[in-house]
């Protein structure tokens, strides 16, 4: 009899080492999978570039502890994923303890009653495990899930709130990447990091209890092999981590190159240098590919060595384990459960290297996401003046502004500027590329903050008005205009629920606009493709008037808004404008003599500095002057042409 249950046992040691093996090849293909993904970003990543470090991190516990704080509106589902991570590693060891009692006191005594009754314990353990692992799996995703969810939005909302300054200095994929992977990563803190890794940990130190219990010889011959499993853990934990980094860096290049091309395939193809730009990209994407390889490798040489070291040690359980079946100091139960313990040790040990490596990735990311959370340059909105309307007296005094205010006085783009717009008059911008036409504007919706003077609306100064009230009565149209995805409808009314459609008919009729809108197939609800590139540049300017008049603005600012339009399309540009600046405070940023006709007085700018400042002709009277000499070299040349 015994003979035949050696027999039978040793069929039992094979399906071990095949199921141990099966689930290393299992393990072997989710992580070679995921390894070259996990860490893939979108296009803008090589901002991320210069967020990592070279150096080995080390684990930064009070980030930990602030990525955890976020989970405090769920606190309910983290404690109720937590005791379930603390209730299934002791119900995981039942098992084999069980299948011990059933050999040793059942089987071998024929104890069919008690055998049937442990059979049908064992089995409810297992349907109990299951319905417990489900769960646990499910809220501990969806934990992660509802944290990032919370977490995109705060960012989302910080971002838009950041001053222009920040946009200047920041490539817009820095904040996309922040936004989209790398709040992506810190959900795997939750979902793959610290709840399973507490999961795994408790499994290992129940299973390590048991088999104690049970057999500490026996145990220690199974840990004998132990520290060959901690070092090539180590190593492999080490190796994955420059790995991923090699892979990130050459993502984020890879990235960078197609989004550039991509963006200026029109200057690749008219310069005929597909060719080059293929070869470039040929030369990146194998770099790539050398980086992903060395990181499979790592991955595929780590799960071998453990399937080595799991059947090492079964081996010496079993060496070990029969010479004390025969003595009788192990009894044969005992042998039939240790190779469950040990695959039941092995496993979690198999996946917290990587497991830790994504905990720490993920608080990486997490880092570079509170970073941009701790920026404060943004508008300071501490007045709280909020008109339903302005008469839009316009008044600069004294004011010095630059985008660098470390810069010395005499290098500041606008310097020492003064000037008065009355309330429903026009003032004309003009002055040579780079002398702060744009800047003017920028500061009156207070999108900078000046470093000295004051800016004044209504006798009151910028900073005495709620930022959102004082935007809401300005309107700028500007010389590159922005169509969203979307239809022409929803880029007038910005999806604002307060502008109806017979509002924007009405605008787009008054502007000069619906005639061509009706004749777009779909008419308000042609659909725009990005940016508006299946219009002309002419109605994209009109669609920007429309959009300027719905929101019925005080003061409205045109930003050279007709710089780029043909001759053709301008005399109902032209018409739009005058119904745009009727009865209103306007700002004309302009190259055509044809707009500036239409101010009350000229703003002429030099270097920053005001130069001269009244109505055309009094500008045009002064012998030598700035404004003389930009009429006769410039407006003269644009109006002939």
């Amino acid at each position: 009899m015994f003979t035949h249950f050696l027999n039978d046992y040793f069929h039992v040691f094979a399906d071990q080492i095949r199921a141990s093996t099966d689930y290393a090849e299992l393990c072997r293909e989710k992580m070679v999978v995921r390894s070259p993904v996990f860490f893939q970003p979108p296009a803008f990543i090589l901002l991320t570039m210069s967020d990592s470090s070279a150096t080995a991190p080390k684990f930064n516990y009070s980030l930990f502890r602030r990525v955890m704080s976020m989970v405090k509106p769920y606190k309910t589902t983290f404690y109720f994923v937590t005791v379930l991570s603390l209730v299934m590693a002791p119900l995981a060891v039942m098992r084999p303890k069980l299948l011990q009692e059933m050999v040793d006191n059942y089987i071998f005594k024929d104890n069919m009653q008690g055998m049937t009754f442990l059979a049908c314990i064992i089995l409810g353990l297992l349907v109990l495990e299951v319905v417990l692992r489900y769960f646990f799996l499910y809220y501990a995703n969806w934990l992660g899930q509802a944290t990032i969810r919370d977490l995109r939005v705060r960012v989302f909302n910080h971002v838009t709130n950041l001053n222009l300054n920040y946009f200047d200095k920041t490539p817009i994929g820095q904040s996309t990447t922040r936004t989209i992977n790398d709040i992506e990563s810190i959900n795997t803190i939750f979902s793959e990091g610290s709840v399973t890794i507490l999961a795994d940990l408790m499994t290992i130190i129940f299973v390590l209890i048991v088999m104690f219990t049970t057999s500490v010889k026996l145990t220690l011959v199974v840990l004998s092999v132990f520290p060959l499993l901690i070092w090539g853990s180590i190593q492999f934990k080490e190796s994955v981590r420059k790995s991923y980094e090699k892979v990130r860096n050459h993502i984020a290049t890879m990235n960078a190159f197609l989004q550039e091309r991509i963006g200026g395939m029109r200057i690749v193809q008219i310069f005929n240098a597909e060719e080059r730009e293929a070869q470039k990209f040929r030369q990146i994407n194998r770099d790539y590919t050398s980086a992903n390889l060395k990181a499979i490798n790592a991955y595929a040489i780590f799960f071998p060595v453990v399937d080595i070291i799991s059947a090492l040690s079964l081996g010496l359980m079993v060496w070990y384990g029969a010479r004390g079946v025969l003595s009788e100091d192990v009894t044969i139960g005992t042998m039939v459960a240790f190779p469950l313990y040990i695959g039941m040790l092995y496993r979690p040990i198999r996946m917290l290297a990587d497991k830790f490596n994504t905990l720490q990735m993920g608080l990486i990311a997490a880092e570079r996401v509170f970073k941009l959370l701790e920026n404060n340059d943004k508008v300071q909105n501490t007045g709280t003046l909020a008109p339903e309307r302005l008469k839009g007296h316009v008044e600069f005094d004294q004011v010095w502004f630059s985008y660098h205010s470390t810069e010395p006085e005499n290098n500041r783009v606008l310097q020492n500027v003064s000037f008065d717009i009355p309330p429903g008059k026009t003032l004309a911008i003009v002055g040579s590329t780079g002398s702060g036409k744009t800047t003017i504007i920028s500061l009156l919706g207070r999108f900078y903050e000046i470093q000295s003077g004051s800016i004044r609306i209504d006798g009151h100064d910028l900073h005495d008005y709620d930022v959102f009230a004082l935007r809401r009565r300005i309107a700028v149209v500007l010389q590159d205009v922005f169509l969203f995805s979307g239809t022409v409808m929803e880029n007038i009314t910005l999806r604002d629920p307060n502008i109806s459609e017979e509002q924007v008919i009405e605008a787009a009729k008054m502007i000069g606009a619906h005639a061509f809108i009706e004749r777009l197939p779909g008419g308000y609800q042609y659909q725009v493709m990005e940016r508006g590139a299946t219009l002309s540049m002419g109605q994209r300017q009109l669609i920007s008037f429309v959009r300027a008049l719905v929101f019925n603005p005080d003061i409205l600012i045109l930003d050279e808004a007709t710089s780029s339009i043909d001759p053709e399309s301008e005399s109902v540009i032209q018409f739009a404008i005058e119904k745009l600046i009727a009865r209103r405070t306007s700002i004309i940023i302009a190259h055509r003599l044809s707009t500036i006709r239409h101010a009350n007085n000229i703003l002429v700018l030099d270097k920053g500095e005001v130069k001269e400042f009244g109505p055309h002709e009094a500008l045009l009277d002064i012998e030598g002057g700035k404004y003389r000499e930009l009429y006769e070299k410039q407006f003269l040349k644009v109006e002939a042409y």
